[in-house]
This record gives structure tokens, C-alpha cells and sequence, in this order.
């Protein structure tokens, strides 16, 4: 059995003269959640489209669960699109059922699964509503269980904490972490780095068609880590001690927030020396209340791969 259920190999897309992905290869691993990243325009969107099958590659290949993507392989897809689309003047029941029974589920099975999803998320009482009536929220939630209703091998989603509040932003993220706990693999695009943080096993950045970096998101931490610290130090010599360190280290401020009356510094060692050789020269000098690694976000990264491949 294939360990990869997504696997896209040199896949180019060109509308006219605009290439929107160039050579790009993406790999999801089983039971991941994969985040898909990058500004507007980066091609994110092509390439979703082109999972979908509702556009097709000009080059390059994308294998689902070990085989050439296939057309009926749509019903072994949910996707919740950024563009959410939902009949507004139908009924929230009405339209659950007739979008299951698309995706190959019986009347008596959507209405079980559907009964079963609406209690869990609280919106019962919206079966018989039409979708217009609801707030942007409420119809998102409609349709984030439209997306999960057939239990599909993969779950796209693209922006989808996009119009709600925090409590239901972190209702619906839950529901992700249980789906990819019972066996879901997730494709996740989203603008929300703190997202990405909570979520996400791997991820891949896309600017402008060409992807930069992709892999584990811890392995790509370490990879941008600089091997700084922040320290924070009761002494009674401020002005010595960062004469010292500065002999010795590249020295910056620190931006954590204190309750001592601490020095506060950031410390940046030279290759070869370890953080245990800073911890005790720093505990002969003072009280050391804080000293912690300085690992970069996933926005840091961001914005750093961007910006150096502009």
C-alpha cells in the first residue's frame, strides 16, 4: 500500500502566456495534515483545481492513493473551496441531501450522517432554513459538513476558517484534528500561519508558480533556526556583563515580556559552541529567569523565503 495518498509530479499549468505552476511536485503522506502555502496569485488555487480535475495539467502527472488520478476519483474527494457554493434560496436539509447523494451516499445514509453532524456541531434547528437567511459563519459551517458527509481519502480546504468567529474558527479546527485521527489525509490553504502552526504535519510554499521549499514543518523550523536565545538575567553589573557577552556572542534584544527586573538580551552563539557553555557562564554572573530558544514561525518563514526569492 502506497504511504503517500497525494503525490503531483512536475506539473505545469500555463493560461496563455502565464505559466500559474511551473514544475511543481507536491507529496502528502497518509494521515497527514498537508499545508498548502502562499501569497495571493502564487498558484495555490491552480493547483487545487487541477486535483479536483476541474482543470486538467499541461504537463506532469498527480496520483491519488498510488494511481493516475482518475475522473471518478471526485468521489474520493471533499472539497470546501474558498468561494463557498451553496444555493442560497434552497433549504440548509434539503441541500445537504441532494450534495450527499452526489457524492454516492443513499437517501437514508445522508440523512443518518447528516442528523449525526448537525447535532455535533449545534444546527439543527437550521435544517429547514434557507441559506440566505444565515450568517457567512453559519453557512460555512453548513458546508464544511457538506465536505466531510462521504468520509472521503482526502479532505481539501482552502481557507476555511474564513468568516468565522474565534470560537467557531477553534470548534471547526477540532473537528479537523479529529478528522486526521481517524485516518483522514487534509490538504489545508490557508493565509493564517498560526493555523499552520496548530495543524500541520507538513507544508509547501508556492510563489509566483514555483515552489520554494516543501517538507516536514519541524524539519523546516530547524533548517531556519539561527541558534539564538533569549536570555533574561537579574545582575548586578548590566553594563559588564554586555561588554562580555559581546566579546564573545552577537547580541540583540530580546522582545519576551518579564515579571522580574530581568536584563533582557537576545544571544546569538558562533558554530561550535553550545547552549549549555552560555547557561553557565550566565548562572555565574546573576539570577537567570528566562533562557529560551528563539525557533522561527512558519509566518518568519514566510515572509523570509518570500522575500529572498522576490
Amino acid at each position: 500500500m502506497a504511504e503517500n495518498l497525494l503525490v503531483a509530479e512536475n506539473v505545469y499549468k500555463r493560461f496563455g502566456n502565464y505559466t500559474a505552476l511551473n514544475n511543481v511536485s507536491i507529496t502528502i503522506p497518509k494521515g497527514s495534515i498537508f499545508g498548502l502555502l502562499g501569497p495571493n496569485g502564487a498558484g495555490k488555487t491552480t493547483f487545487i483545481r487541477i486535483i479536483n480535475q476541474i482543470t486538467m495539467p499541461d504537463e506532469g502527472k498527480v496520483f491519488l492513493d498510488g494511481n493516475l488520478l482518475q475522473p471518478n476519483d471526485i468521489m474520493n474527494i471533499g472539497y470546501l473551496p474558498e468561494e463557498r457554493g451553496l444555493y442560497k434560496s434552497m433549504k440548509v436539509g434539503e441541500q445537504a441531501l441532494y450534495l450527499a447523494r452526489l457524492k454516492g451516499l443513499s437517501k437514508a445514509e445522508a440523512k443518518s450522517r447528516l442528523q449525526y453532524w448537525f447535532q455535533k456541531l449545534d444546527i439543527l434547528d437550521w435544517w429547514d432554513k434557507k441559506i440566505q437567511e444565515l450568517s457567512k459563519g453559519m453557512a460555512q459551517k453548513v458546508q464544511f459538513v457538506i465536505t466531510v458527509l462521504h468520509e472521503p481519502k482526502l479532505l481539501i480546504f482552502d481557507e476555511p476558517f474564513s468568516g468565522f468567529d474565534p470560537v467557531n474558527a477553534n470548534i471547526i479546527k477540532k473537528e479537523i484534528l479529529e478528522l486526521k485521527e481517524k485516518g483522514a489525509t487534509i490538504l489545508f490553504s490557508t493565509h493564517r500561519m498560526e493555523s499552520v502552526e496548530e495543524l500541520c504535519d507538513y507544508m509547501a510554499l508556492i510563489n509566483k508558480s514555483n515552489k520554494l521549499l516543501d517538507g516536514k514543518v519541524s524539519e523546516i523550523k530547524k533548517a531556519y533556526k539561527s541558534n539564538t536565545y533569549e536570555i533574561g538575567l537579574e545582575t548586578l553589573n548590566e553594563v559588564e556583563l554586555v561588554s562580555d557577552l559581546k566579546s564573545k556572542y552577537e547580541i540583540g534584544t530580546a522582545k519576551f515580556k518579564s515579571i522580574s527586573n530581568d536584563l533582557k538580551l537576545s544571544v546569538k552563539l558562533p558554530d561550535g559552541t553550545t547552549s549549555n557553555e552560555l547557561i553557565q557562564y550566565l548562572l555565574t554572573k546573576g539570577q537567570l529567569n528566562h533562557f529560551e530558544e528563539v525557533i522561527p514561525s512558519v509566518n518568519d518563514i514566510f515572509i523570509k523565503t518570500v522575500t529572498r526569492n522576490a
